[in-house]
């Protein structure tokens, strides 16, 4: 599938003009958004990502579709794993509620630029070593497993707060902060000087920890398409909603019992279907003596039921999981 540069740029000028625009609507108005909004507008983008795909299959062809979606489902799914971590952060650095919307607009416009690059230069290398498929089938199977492992263990340190990062750190001496916000801005006079605030600490802090969620997310949907085009997209389309989906679910995010159970088969499915891939491409010398192997490759269409299936289990699950803990004495029960 060849994508024209002019189709490149119209697409990157579109996300740009639903950032701006999204930035001028919600953003540049302090406040906390209803129900009612973040469900509007969560519709809207969902919307917006079945149209795209719709289009690709009716200008390009269906496979390339599906491709699309079933990209934009993981990463759609990845991305509810983000939350949790920007919860968190949130929490950590006291951000007032009011400026949350600024801080994941923001953040997340920072993180989709950081994974066009990681996109970019993963495509570079696919195309010059197919065997980069054994590293990144055998990282997302090792993810899976650790996903349930530290799901699992106890971990005792849990309620402590988690300390800055290595950036974060040096940012805070190579910048001057205000002690406290203000309101939503990034910098303000203080002491008759300018300074920035501590939205600036938790921006960077949101976009950096992107980065280590994308070193899951690109390869695994890697694994659902070679299509540098078709990965952009489905991580533009999942990361421009996210900061509504961030308000709409909240705390209801706990909820999900079995979210790291459905995640963890997802990504051990993509990781097993990048070493059939690999094999079926094999190059190198000391497997099958070089040459490729007959092996079952996964169609676009079982890959989309695999990944929605697993997806629609856990809402399932979690909901019956939560009517067993709310019949009457499950709260004894659960204390006990």
């Amino acid at each position: 599938m060849e994508i024209h540069l002019a189709v490149w740029i119209v697409s990157a000028l579109v996300v740009v003009a639903v950032i701006v625009l999204d930035f001028f609507t919600h953003v540049r108005r302090p406040h906390v958004p209803s129900f009612r909004e973040s469900v509007m507008w969560v519709g809207i983008y969902v919307g917006a990502a079945i149209l795209f795909g719709t289009g690709l299959g009716l200008v390009v062809d269906w496979t390339t579709a599906g491709q699309f979606f079933a990209g934009y489902l993981t990463e759609e799914s990845l991305s509810l794993d983000n939350l949790f971590v920007f919860l968190l952060i949130m929490t950590q650095f006291r951000v007032p509620r009011e400026a949350e919307q600024k801080v994941l607009l923001v953040g997340i416009s920072l993180a989709l630029v950081l994974r066009a690059a990681f996109i970019l230069l993963g495509a570079a290398i696919i195309s010059r070593l197919s065997a980069v498929f054994y590293l990144f089938g055998a990282y997302l199977v090792y993810t899976a497993v650790k996903l349930l492992v530290d799901h699992f263990k106890p971990d005792p340190e849990e309620s402590e707060a988690p300390k800055d990062s290595f950036v974060i750190r040096h940012l805070r001496r190579w910048i001057r902060t205000t002690p406290d916000f203000v309101s939503d801005r990034v910098m303000t006079h203080f002491n008759g000087k300018r300074h920035f605030t501590p939205l600036i600490l938790v921006m960077v802090s949101i976009g950096c920890t992107d980065i280590l969620f994308a070193m899951d997310s690109i390869p695994a949907i890697f694994g659902l398409t070679k299509e540098p085009y078709i990965v952009f997209m489905a991580n533009a389309c999942a990361l421009l909603g996210l900061r509504q989906i961030y308000f709409l679910l909240g705390g209801l995010l706990d909820r999900l019992f079995y979210l790291v159970h459905g995640l963890a088969a997802i990504l051990a499915f993509i990781g097993v279907k990048l070493v059939l891939e690999a094999l079926a491409s094999n190059e190198l010398p000391f497997i099958n003596g070089g040459k490729p192997l007959h092996v079952w490759e996964v169609p676009i269409s079982v890959s989309l039921g695999v990944i929605g299936g697993a997806l629609l289990i856990v809402v399932i699950a979690s909901r019956f999981k939560n009517r067993s803990l709310a019949a009457p004495g499950a709260d004894a029960a659960e204390t006990a």
